[in-house]
């Protein structure tokens, strides 16, 4: 199996990555569990591509197994990360199809699994969170959407929830309240899992609706897919250039953490 150290993250209604030449279809097998890959070569550089949601969008946001599937990618060797997400808008000017590089969390998650870092082997693990998404990443993006001229807000906090119902309206006022921009249901498990794991994790989110107490209307599933297939393409081609635009060199501290024997 050939090294691969790049890779995107797809959710809904982004499930292939497209213009991959060698494709392959593999399911990895972890102590966490299993996670279904396709892998590919784009202008010769190999690429891991992995459906969150699982083939076919089968898994709801609180049963998919965001430790498998980290597991797996660092397995296949994969140090950089970018991961697209469809949020909801906590923002009046953050209007359907802004495209936002996200550069904090507030995770409101609970009962998921989303440490690598238990105490099983006798250690405490403490990750610095200063940087949730690796700087180095998030510049690459930037950089691309700025010579293609495609518009996009850089920098936001994204509000995770656990789902898979929407939030209330009550809920949005608080989120706004304390700071958020957008909300979703997916990327604080994503991304705290991928910065334990060492790797460089970057996120783009496209806001596909305002949120509940904000939308005009009551909130759709269909809606957030129609947003996503619409600028799905636009995406695509985002992450496939910033792929050939990340650095061979880590400069960032993603991979740091602070470790210790229990009872020290």
């Amino acid at each position: 199996m050939m090294k691969i150290e790049k890779a995107i993250i797809g959710g809904t209604g982004f499930y292939d990555p497209l213009l991959l030449e060698e494709r392959q279809e593999l399911t990895v097998e972890t102590k966490y569990g299993s996670a279904y890959l396709l892998t590919g070569r784009y202008k010769g550089i190999p690429v891991a591509f992995l459906a969150r949601h699982g083939k076919g969008h089968h898994l709801p946001p609180h049963r998919i197994n965001h430790r498998a599937n980290m597991a797996a990618l660092k397995e296949l060797g994969v140090t950089r990360i970018l991961a697209t997400t469809a949020v909801g808008s906590l923002r009046k000017e953050l209007t359907a199809g802004t495209i936002v590089i996200i550069d904090q969390f507030i995770d409101f998650t609970k009962g998921q699994n989303h440490t690598f870092y238990n105490g099983e082997d006798g250690k405490v693990v403490h990750t610095d969170f200063t940087e949730p998404y690796c700087p180095q990443l998030r510049k690459c993006l930037a950089t691309v959407m700025e010579k293609k001229e495609i518009p996009f807000v850089n920098g936001g906090t994204y509000i995770t929830t656990d789902g898979p119902r929407y939030e209330t309206p009550a809920e949005i006022k608080a989120f706004s309240l304390l700071g958020g921009d957008v909300v979703g249901m997916t990327n604080a498990p994503e991304a705290i899992l991928a910065r334990e794991a060492g790797l460089c994790y970057a996120n783009l989110s496209l806001v596909t609706n305002f949120a509940a107490g904000i939308s005009p209307h009551p909130l759709t599933h269909q809606e957030v897919v129609e947003m996503m297939n619409e600028k799905a393409d636009l995406i695509r081609e985002i992450f496939l250039e910033t792929l050939l635009a990340i650095p061979a060199e880590r400069d960032c501290l993603c991979g740091v953490k602070e470790e210790y024997e229990l009872g020290q």
